[in-house]
């Protein structure tokens, strides 16, 4: 695919203040701030040229058109909270800034639908939908996230066990190809068996085949109640033995998370308030929702007595809102208390079977003193995705450099080997790129190569991201 791209002029910047109704909204040059040039995490920067902060989808489309006409590179993005290079415009040109496109469409009752602007929050879509007795259950830790962004990474977050990730909750979209034109793709139908699931693909394409300017999302009916247990097990590996067990009885938590002492330490000290225990050297932490208090304390209760009986010293009940969000508070707050904890860090979200995570955790431990480096890590146990942290502390470029690449070839190549994949849900974005290219075998990056070709023959939609970049 091509990578030879025209810089933006002053030419450019001229026309583009005509491709939207109020010109101040397009930043050229000095005007463009830092933030348009990283994300939340990753190491990558690099400063556009050029910003539109579009208002409407047929703004989106005059700036893709201009560009796709004058060979510039294009990058969407949302919030910015990003994790791995995904928005940031590592080949210049121009970035389309969608944090402005946040209103609420439609709330649809009898069809279970609500109809957002990419740039709504996540917890906005939360927030509104409770309110009116909805549920929307994908539930990523970042709530400032954007719901464009969770659909261009197909974000899971701490429910997926249960109700699945972003792609299960999306029944349309509206969105701007390459070449200006805008689409429709899937609806409000519950089934739909037409073609191709065109739909589907671009959830998780990452802005690179088009940029989302309306999403239809799925609905269930509001949980009436729910409940959350924290259990402490002596040791990390028994911990995660128990989550299979747990999996396989007939009470399936809404989520299951695992975590250190360390981290929940972490989190203390961040945010200044006290776990209910740190006793122990790992925790569950379980969640359950249900339409009837006797449903969910069956379910529970079954849990609970498993949990005992395969070496859980004791059961904490978050019986009440304010236990229970407080400690929910806490483990959405686990990257920032990490991050918080030193210098810079840099993050592996791989995920392997349910079976494997034991495995993964346990390699992972020895890689600390293998290499001399620390490395902290929880994640979501009831689907196998690890959140694994590569803290640089005092280390020098050099000695960071050179460690941290070591770390994360050894954790990717033992994540193969246990049959796993690079990314369970923050994606693949500029920083992972490399190492797809070892979990993918030829064939399915030329037909991944292909369809972006497709979508876009000119390679100006966030080139740099997710295949187009070095393969090892």
């Amino acid at each position: 695919m091509s990578e030879i791209y025209n810089a933006v002029t002053a030419e450019d910047y001229a026309a583009l203040r005509g491709a939207v109704s109020d010109p101040s909204r397009v930043l050229f040059a000095d005007e463009v701030g830092e933030d348009y040039g990283r994300d939340e995490l990753s190491a990558v920067s690099s400063r556009p040229e050029l910003v539109v902060r579009a208002m409407s989808a047929e703004e989106v489309s005059a700036v893709l058109k201009y560009a796709n006409e004058h060979l510039i590179p294009v990058t969407p993005r949302g919030a910015g909270t990003g994790l791995v290079g995904a928005a940031v415009p590592v080949k210049g040109g121009i970035v389309i800034d969608l944090s402005g496109m946040k209103r609420i469409l439609e709330l649809d009752r009898e069809n279970l639908t609500l109809t957002v602007e990419p740039g709504v929050l996540l917890m906005e879509v939360a927030a509104f939908t409770e309110e009116n007795g909805f549920f929307y259950p994908p539930d990523p830790g970042e709530k400032t996230a954007t719901i464009g962004g969770n659909i261009s990474t197909n974000a899971g977050g701490m429910r997926a066990v249960k109700y699945g990730v972003t792609r299960d909750y999306v029944r349309g979209l509206e969105v701007v190809l390459a070449d200006g034109r805008i689409i429709e793709l899937g609806g409000k139908m519950v089934k739909n068996s037409s073609g191709y699931a065109l739909k589907d693909l671009m959830v998780g394409s990452e802005g690179t085949l088009g940029i989302v300017t309306k999403a239809v999302l799925r609905l269930l009916p509001l949980p009436k109640r729910s409940i959350s247990l924290l259990i402490p097990f002596p040791t990390l590996r028994e911990a995660i033995d128990a989550v299979p067990e747990i999996i396989k009885s007939k009470a399936i938590p809404t989520a299951v998370e695992f975590m250190q002492r360390q981290v929940i330490i972490d989190a203390e000290s961040y945010l200044g308030v006290k776990f209910p225990d740190r006793a122990y050297d790992a925790y569950l932490l379980l969640k359950f929702d249900g339409s009837s208090k006797d449903e969910i304390e069956r379910d529970y209760e079954a849990v609970a007595e498993l949990c005992l009986s395969l070496g859980a010293p004791d059961i904490f009940i978050l019986d009440t809102e304010e236990r229970s969000d407080a400690v929910w508070k806490a483990r959405g707050a686990f990257l920032e208390a990490i991050k918080n904890s030193t210098t810079e860090m840099d993050e592996v979200d791989v995920v392997v079977p349910r079976s494997k995570i034991n495995d993964m955790v346990g390699y992972v431990g020895t890689l600390e003193d293998e290499i001399g480096i620390r490395i902290k890590y929880f994640g979501h146990a009831g689907d196998g995705n690890l959140h694994i942290y590569v803290l640089r502390d005092e280390l020098d470029d050099e000695q960071w450099q050179e460690r941290l690449g070591l770390a994360m070839d050894r954790m990717y190549a033992k994540a193969k080997e246990l049959c796993g994949a690079v990314s369970g849900e923050h994606g693949i974005g500029h920083a992972k790129q490399v190492y797809l290219g070892d979990f993918l075998d030829g064939g399915q990056l030329e037909l991944m190569r292909g369809i972006k070709s497709v979508f876009d023959p000119n390679n100006i939609l966030n080139p740099g991201k997710v295949f187009c970049g070095r393969v090892k």
